[in-house]
């Protein structure tokens, strides 16, 4: 038996369910959550997702999709100024990690093989174990090949983590600008790409 909510009352809750989530909530994850009992249909909360999007537009938090789920974070913009009000700092990573998940956002399946001849120099065991434990990349099958090295692939944390929804928003590598050593020793990873 579903019950009856007014669309402002509707609205709020599906904003509420966002704010205090503590991971992005797809639109089934909405459905069968905190919706299941109201029969929303799914134009329906499309609709209140872009209206939500649209209210949040030019406030200081914006309502995103990523490849999980929509959630909400602050603008990217702001990032410098928040970081102010957590005293640790993100974890550094080195060239050698950046270029290794650059390989395999950009060139997967992958082999750490062909990372290792693409970069030109062996890839370490604790770069790939860095990456398996972040969560941003995993083993999603075995090359056909003598040893059957693993195939590796990013993950949807990896994309939630940049704030993207899929592999074809990263950047175009004709975008990319090369980094100097100095500014990668001051790159701390916050979820911004856009720097």
């Amino acid at each position: 038996m579903s019950r009856q909510i007014q669309p402002a009352q509707l609205q709020q809750l599906v904003e509420a369910a966002l704010f205090t989530s503590e991971q992005p909530l797809s639109m089934p994850d909405l459905q069968a959550g905190v919706l299941a009992d109201l029969n929303v249909s799914k134009k329906k909360l499309q609709q209140i997702l872009a209206q939500l999007q649209q209210d949040y537009a030019g406030r200081g938090v914006q309502l995103v999709e990523t490849a999980s789920g929509y959630h909400f974070q602050s603008r990217p913009e702001l990032s410098d100024y928040l970081a102010r009000l957590w005293p640790e700092r993100s974890p550094r990573y080195s060239r050698a990690v950046m270029e290794t998940l650059a390989l395999i956002a950009y060139r997967q399946p992958i082999t750490r093989g062909e990372i290792e001849d693409i970069r030109g120099v062996s890839v370490s065991s604790q770069i790939m174990r860095t990456l398996v434990d972040r969560n941003w990349v995993k083993v999603v099958g075995h090359k056909e090949v003598p040893g059957r090295p693993g195939l590796y692939a990013t993950t949807a944390e990896f994309l939630d983590y940049f704030g993207l929804k899929n592999l074809s928003q990263l950047p175009q590598l004709t975008e990319l600008r090369p980094v100097s050593d100095a500014e990668l020793n001051t790159v701390e990873m916050t979820g911004d790409v856009s720097s």
